[in-house]
């Protein structure tokens, strides 16, 4: 999906027909060919011709409703793609340094190797079989480490890519982040009642309530709410 109609259009995604046809009508006259000068003809016609294409699918029920339910299908929360991008710088940089490490590894082995062979050729021939399988058993890590990099890099740059064509990220809250959300509220309200039973402070709205309309009319409410 290349387009955001929504966005061509100016509207919201729940806006009614009536207001994605006064926006259509009122871009259509903007962009109109007709209307422009030759310098800007052809760079309004192109314009003209999207903004006829996003008007056919919103202002038809059915084409909104598929076309809904593929764009929903392209937002993911803030949060999950923060933790991608986080995750993706982290193990790009694994993946250098397991490179540089191997590299670094490789070129001590065959050092050692050499001079095993050189000294004496019964040790450096199970050294060089100590050697290979637990070198077999390292790159077999490393190529999972590898994979498991260039599979999020891969899911990264996609996500990416929808941001960059203009896809909204929509924070989709988890269980937890409500939990978090209550416990930050009970926290407050507590700091706030403590800092209610100074004297001078308690003192100060008291003679606040009596004094000022507004806030008398706040404190009632609340009153209220609480008895």
């Amino acid at each position: 999906m290349d387009k955001n109609y929504y966005e061509i259009l100016e509207v919201d995604k729940n806006a009614s027909p009536e207001i994605i046809e006064k926006a259509y009508k009122t871009l259509a006259k903007k962009y109109h060919p007709d209307l422009q000068d030759e310098a800007h003809k052809k760079e309004s016609e192109e314009t003209f011709k999207i903004i006829n294409e996003a008007y056919e699918i919103l202002s038809n029920p059915d084409q909104r409703a598929l076309y809904d339910q593929k764009l929903k299908d392209t937002v993911i929360s803030q949060d999950k793609y923060d933790e991608m991008y986080q995750q993706n710088q982290v193990l790009k940089n694994k993946l250098n340094d397991l490179q540089q490490h191997m590299y670094n590894e490789n070129a001590y082995s065959q050092n050692t190797n050499h001079f095993n062979n050189t000294t004496n050729q019964n040790n450096s021939q199970n050294s060089y079989q100590n050697t290979q399988t637990e070198q077999y058993r390292k790159n077999l890590e490393y190529q999972q480490q590898v994979n498991q990099a260039r599979q999020q890099a891969y899911h990264d740059a996609y996500i990416q890519d929808l941001k960059n064509r203009g896809y909204k990220i929509r924070y989709k809250k988890s269980f937890s982040d409500y939990v978090k959300s209550l416990i930050a509220l009970v926290i407050v309200v507590f700091i706030l009642f403590i800092i209610f039973q100074i004297p001078f402070v308690k003192n100060y709205f008291i003679e606040l309530y009596h004094t000022n309309s507004v806030f008398k009319v706040i404190g009632n409410i609340f009153i209220n709410i609480f008895n």
